[in-house]
Parts: structure tokens; C-alpha cells; sequence
């Protein structure tokens, strides 16, 4: 049996599907603890007593983690259901009741070395928060910065020659070095720029300290997990994070070939006639893919051996991002091979 799970903030629809695909219940609990302990009663039920089930559920790390805890704690099997295409959707119609059994279906119809487990708990959990919040930060310090600039150009001329050539950052410490009267004879706009920019300045200080903190931190963990991880060229905390928090656990991604598909690092054949080429992959997690690209680039400038090999693949007619995608597939594997030998068990 297969329990397709739809979830969502308050309700969770589930259908019970047999091997057939043929549906033999249906329900919709609430997503409290009550809720989630009838909904594995309710599986249990509609199961043969000899019978095995395997819960399909949607939205594994957002709405339903917490009933992926639940049957974890209970020792049930879960995998996590990928969304079916767009246009068979719409060709079907959408209800919650639809959506649990398309998720059913779905896993169903996978072989099972492509049925995908949810990503542990533990380390490798707050190694993936760790990245969304440093994600999070990035961004509004690049938001902030920007910001900055853009009121510096339209600033007086004062203002402007005073901080004309200088750094970014030199810049950013200047602002934030200013104290502000609440009366001046400068003009109004004037002194609300200044007092803005000042805000914006000491913001940019704060998050610098949040960054720097998140880094540690991931430094800390990645040595915790995987402690010859960060002896690799090329590999920080956070690509070393990035590459541990895919791979999750031992058993999620059974091969380095697949683990370099998850990366979108894969070649793919566009071999026609005479033409016999490969070219990048376009899909996979582009976040893992970011920090393969990462990585490629920093040994193209530290380290011996890639730049020998560009050199080499140059002279045979490859061309440069022909190069880059067999480097990022190289260091997929190695990322792997390293992961799977060396990491610790929590």
C-alpha cells in the first residue's frame, strides 16, 4: 500500500492506494497531534495485517515535517512525493482529495532506487537553516548596500567629496561613525539622508556580525559531520554545508552518479549525426550546482592540478564551459567519495 499524503497548514488529506493504484479510502485530519495520530490509525486500518505501506508525503521539510516525525518515531517508512507536471494536473482538475492520490501515484509509478527519502533531523537540519538564514542575510545586506549607494549619489556635494573613491567598506564605516544632531542647519532632506544612511550603515554592521556568526557556526558543524570535508581545494564551510546538507544521510543518494545528477552536474548527450558532445545540465539542485560552480572557479586560481587539466582539455578543443562542466562532475564525485567515507554519525 501507498498512503499519498497532501499537506498543508491546518488540514492533511490522505488516500490509501493499493499496488494497482486503485484507491481504497480517503480522509482529511487536522494537523494538530490528535489529527496526525488518527491519520497513522487510519493507515493501519486499511492496510492487510501482513500487508506493507509506504507513506508518500508532499511538502516533507515545510508542511508536513511534522508528520514525517511522527511516522518517523512510529518506525513508519516515508519518502517524498514529487510534484506531478503541471499539465497533467490541470488536465485532472486539483482538490486535496486529487492531490493525495496523484502523490500516491506518483511514487507508484517510480522505480524504487528513485524514490526520494526526506533529508535527516539532527546537525544536518540546522545546517540547512543555517543556510537559509545566511541566504536571508546576504540578501539584505546586498539590499542595504545598494540602498546606500543609490542616497550617496543623489547626496549634496559635501557630503559626496567626502566619501568620493573610497571603498565600499570604508565608506559603510564613515556613515556609521556619524553623529547626528536632531537640530542642524543643514536642510531637511539633507538631514533625513544622513540620518538614514546612518541607519543603513550600522544595519550593514549588524548583519556583517550575523554573516561572520553563521560562519563559525557552519564551520563548526561541517568539522562535527565531516571533518576531512574542509581539506579539499576549493571547499569552505559553506559549499562543504551546501554539499552535506544534499547528501543528508548514508542511504539518501545511492551512488555518486546520482548524487552528481542531484547536482544538475550529470552530462547530458546532444550527440545528432556527426556531432558527438555533451552539454551542461540544466536541472537538479541549482543551490548544490551553485556551490559545485563555486568550487570550480576557486581551484581554477589555487590549485595546480585543475589549472594542468584546463590546460590540457584546452589543447584537445574543448571549450570553457565544455571544461567546467566535466570539473564540476569531477568534484561531485569527490565531494561524494568523501562525504560517504568520512562522515560521522550524530
Amino acid at each position: 500500500m501507498v498512503v499519498g499524503v497532501d499537506t498543508h497548514t491546518d488540514t492533511h488529506t490522505a488516500a490509501v492506494v493499493d499496488r494497482l493504484g486503485g484507491v481504497l479510502a480517503q480522509v482529511t485530519v487536522s494537523t494538530d497531534p490528535d489529527g496526525l495520530s488518527r491519520l497513522l490509525a487510519f493507515a493501519v486500518a486499511h492496510t492487510p495485517p501482513q500487508g506493507r505501506r509506504l507513506w508518500a508525503v508532499e511538502g516533507t521539510r515545510s508542511h508536513g515535517q511534522g508528520l514525517c516525525r511522527l511516522l518517523t518515531a512510529a518506525d513508519e517508512p516515508v519518502c517524498e512525493a514529487p510534484k506531478p507536471p503541471a499539465a497533467a494536473r490541470r488536465r485532472g482538475g486539483k482538490s486535496d482529495q486529487l492531490d493525495a492520490v496523484a502523490a500516491a501515484h506518483t511514487v507508484l509509478a517510480l522505480p524504487a532506487e528513485r524514490i526520494a527519502v526526506p533529508r535527516s533531523d539532527g546537525p544536518r537540519e540546522a545546517l540547512r537553516l543555517l543556510l537559509i538564514c545566511r541566504r536571508h542575510h546576504t540578501d539584505a545586506r546586498t539590499a542595504a548596500v545598494n540602498l546606500v549607494k543609490a542616497l550617496i549619489l543623489t547626496a549634496d556635494d559635501t557630503l559626496r567629496e567626502a566619501l568620493r573613491g573610497l571603498s565600499t567598506t570604508i565608506q559603510i564605516a564613515r556613515l556609521a561613525a556619524l553623529e547626528l544632531p536632531e537640530t542642524t542647519a543643514l536642510p531637511c532632506e539633507e538631514h533625513t539622508r544622513r540620518r538614514e544612511l546612518v541607519t543603513l550603515a550600522r544595519h550593514i554592521h549588524i548583519l556583517d556580525a550575523t554573516l561572520a556568526d553563521n560562519h563559525q557556526r557552519l564551520r563548526a558543524l561541517v568539522t562535527e559531520l565531516c571533518p576531512p570535508l574542509l581539506d579539499q581545494p576549493g571547499v569552505g564551510p559553506v559549499t562543504a554545508a551546501i554539499a552535506l546538507t544534499a547528501w543528508s544521510h548514508p542511504g539518501r543518494v545511492r551512488s555518486e552518479a546520482a548524487y552528481a545528477t542531484l547536482a544538475g552536474a550529470a552530462p547530458i548527450p546532444v550527440a545528432s549525426g556527426r556531432t558527438d558532445r555533451h552539454r551542461l545540465n540544466r536541472g537538479g539542485d541549482r543551490t548544490l550546482n551553485s556551490a559545485l560552480h563555486t568550487i570550480a572557479l576557486t581551484r581554477r586560481r589555487i590549485h595546480p592540478e585543475t589549472r594542468d587539466y584546463i590546460t590540457r582539455r584546452h589543447a584537445e578543443g574543448r571549450t570553457t564551459r565544455e571544461i567546467t562542466r566535466c570539473l564540476k562532475r569531477y568534484i561531485a564525485r569527490q565531494l561524494y567519495r568523501t562525504i560517504t567515507t568520512h562522515h560521522q554519525t550524530p
